[in-house]
C-alpha cells in the first residue's frame, strides 16, 4: 500500500504565525520526545518513521510550500506537486495517477490518504496499516478511520454506522450508513448516541477506482497529461466529489487520542509551557498562552482563557473559545513578513509604500552553512545588501568574490545574482522597486554547483 499526506492550507485559522508562505503544519510549536521544538508535520512524519510507513509514504503539496517542506523533513521526502490549489479532490486524484503512471503502482494496490498534521499517539498508524486488509475483506469500495467521540463536539464531521461491528472479523469494521457535517452540540449528543465517530480525514480506495472515475469524467490517467489539464479539475472536497457519493463504504473505530490542532484553542492544549519566546504571563493569568516570534516583549497580567500570538505578520489577541473566527477576520493586503526557506529564513522589518506606487521593502536574512540562495534575479526591485555577521561566496552576473560582516552589495535590477555561506551568514537586505504588491523572481539555476559550473566566470 501507498500513503499519501495531503498538505494544503491557506494560513488562516492560525494567524499571525500562519500565513500563505507557512501553512499551519509548519508552525514550531510542539515538542519532541527530546524536549525540542518541532513542527505538526515533522511530528507526524517521524511517527510514520517510527511505524515503518514513511519509506511508502509521499506529501501531496503545492509549489509553495516545496522549500518549506524540504527544509523540515529533508530534500529526499518524496512530493507530488500539485500546479495549483483545487482542494483535495483534485490533489486525490493527481496522487493517485502519479502512483499508477510515474510510480508503478498497480490498479489493485491500495492508496491510504491521511491529513499530514494530525495529533495522534504513534499507535494510530496501527490503525492506518488495517485500513488495506479491511478493504480487501469487506469487499467495500472505501474503507475509513473513524474517531471514537469523547463528548459531543460540533467541530468534526459524523461518520454514522448501519451496523454494530463484528468482533469475530479482524480489523473489526462497520459498515457507513451515512454522514453528517458539523452539526450542532445538541444534534452532535443524539449521533454519540447512535454509536456515531468522528470523521479523521483518513480512508483507503483501490488505485484503479480512481483511475476509472477519472476516465469516465474524460480526464487522462497519465501523471504528466493530468497535470496539464489539472485545472479543469473540479475544485471540490474529495469528501463532496466521492465518498458522500458512495453506497459501500466501511469504517474501522479508533478509541485512541485525536485531535484537530486547526484553532489556536486546540493547539495550545497540546503545548507544553504557557510561553513560547520573549514575554512573561503572570501568575494569575490562568490558561492563558503567548507565543512570541518577535524580539519585542510583550506582557500578560491578569487577563485569563485567551490567546496572544505575535509575529512580523501581526498580532493576535483572542478569547480561546472564539479564536476559530479568526480566519473569519483576516484579510490584510500583504506578503507574508517571515518566510522559512530551504537555505534559511527571512523577516520583513519595514514594508513602505508610496503614493507614487514605489515601495521600499528591508529585511534580515539567515542562510544555513553550506547554503544558498538559487541563481536569479529580481523583475521590478533593485537590491542593496550588508552582510552582519558571517562569511560566504556571491556572484552577480557571473562575476565573483568573497564577502563577509562589513561587506555591501549592490545588486541592481533584473541581474542574475546568488550568495552562498561559508559559515552561518545574516544579512540585510534593502529592496526598492515600483511593483509594491509583487516581486517577479525569476530563476536559472537552483543549486550552488550549479552555479559554481555554468554561472561563475572562471578565476
Amino acid at each position: 500500500m501507498k500513503l499519501v499526506l495531503l498538505s494544503g492550507g491557506s494560513g488562516k485559522r492560525l494567524w499571525p504565525l500562519s500565513n500563505d508562505a507557512r501553512s499551519k503544519q509548519f508552525l514550531k510549536v510542539l515538542e519532541d520526545e527530546d524536549q525540542r521544538r518541532v513542527s505538526m508535520v515533522q511530528r507526524v512524519w517521524g511517527q510514520l518513521e517510527q511505524s515503518g510507513l514513511a519509506e511508502s509514504s509521499l506529501i501531496a503539496t503545492s509549489q509553495s510550500q516545496v522549500e518549506m517542506m524540504h527544509s523540515q523533513l529533508g530534500e529526499q521526502v518524496p512530493l507530488i506537486i500539485e500546479p495549483e490549489r483545487r482542494d483535495t479532490f483534485a490533489a486525490i486524484a493527481l496522487s493517485a495517477v502519479y502512483l499508477y503512471s510515474q510510480k508503478g503502482a498497480s490498479l489493485d494496490e491500495v492508496a491510504i490518504v491521511l491529513p499530514v498534521d494530525p495529533y495522534v499517539e504513534t499507535r494510530f498508524f496501527d490503525t492506518v496499516k488495517d485500513l488495506e486488509a479491511t478493504l480487501h475483506a469487506s469487499q467495500a469500495e472505501m474503507a475509513l478511520i473513524g474517531i471514537q467521540p469523547t463528548y459531543a463536539s460540533s467541530k468534526y464531521g459524523y461518520i454514522v454506522p448501519s451496523s454494530k461491528p463484528d468482533a469475530s472479523v479482524q480489523p473489526i469494521y462497520r459498515t457507513v450508513e451515512r454522514f453528517v457535517e458539523k452539526p450542532d452540540e445538541e444534534k452532535a449528543q443524539a449521533l454519540m448516541s447512535q454509536n456515531a465517530l468522528w470523521n479523521s480525514g483518513v480512508f483507503a480506495f483501490r488505485i484503479g477506482y480512481m483511475t476509472d472515475l477519472l476516465e469516465r469524467k474524460g480526464f487522462p490517467i497519465q501523471y504528466e497529461e493530468l497535470a496539464k489539464q489539472y485545472h479543469l479539475l473540479p475544485k471540490i472536497s474529495f469528501d463532496y466529489e466521492v465518498i458522500e457519493r458512495m453506497d459501500n463504504i466501511v469504517v474501522i473505530p479508533y478509541d485512541g487520542y485525536w485531535k484537530d490542532l486547526g484553532t489556536w484553542n486546540t493547539l495550545t492544549e497540546e503545548m507544553n509551557s504557557n510561553q513560547l519566546g520573549r514575554g512573561m504571563v503572570s501568575p494569575d493569568s490562568i490558561n492563558t498562552h503567548l507565543i512570541n516570534e518577535t524580539d519585542m516583549p510583550v506582557s500578560i497580567i491578569g487577563v485569563s482563557n485567551v490567546v496572544v500570538a505575535v509575529s512580523p505578520d501581526g498580532i493576535l489577541v483572542t478569547d480561546k473559545q472564539a479564536s476559530p473566527r479568526v480566519k473569519d477576520f483576516i484579510d490584510y493586503d500583504q506578503e507574508p513578513m517571515f518566510e522559512e526557506r530551504q537555505w534559511g529564513y527571512s523577516r520583513v522589518l519595514d514594508y513602505q509604500k508610496y503614493e507614487d506606487g514605489s515601495c521600499v521593502v528591508t529585511k534580515r536574512a539567515l542562510i544555513r552553512q553550506n547554503r544558498s540562495f538559487g541563481y536569479q534575479l529580481n523583475v521590478h526591485r533593485e537590491e542593496s545588501w550588508t552582510v552582519i555577521r558571517g562569511t560566504g561566496e556571491f556572484v552577480l552576473n557571473g562575476r565573483f568574490m568573497s564577502v563577509k560582516a562589513g561587506s555591501t552589495l549592490h545588486i541592481p535590477m533584473q541581474s542574475l545574482h546568488s550568495i552562498r555561506a561559508i559559515t552561518e551568514l545574516e544579512i540585510i537586505v534593502i529592496q526598492t522597486g515600483r511593483d509594491a504588491d509583487h516581486n517577479q523572481v525569476m530563476e536559472l539555476y537552483r543549486t550552488w554547483d550549479e552555479v559554481a559550473e555554468h554561472a561563475i566566470y572562471k578565476r
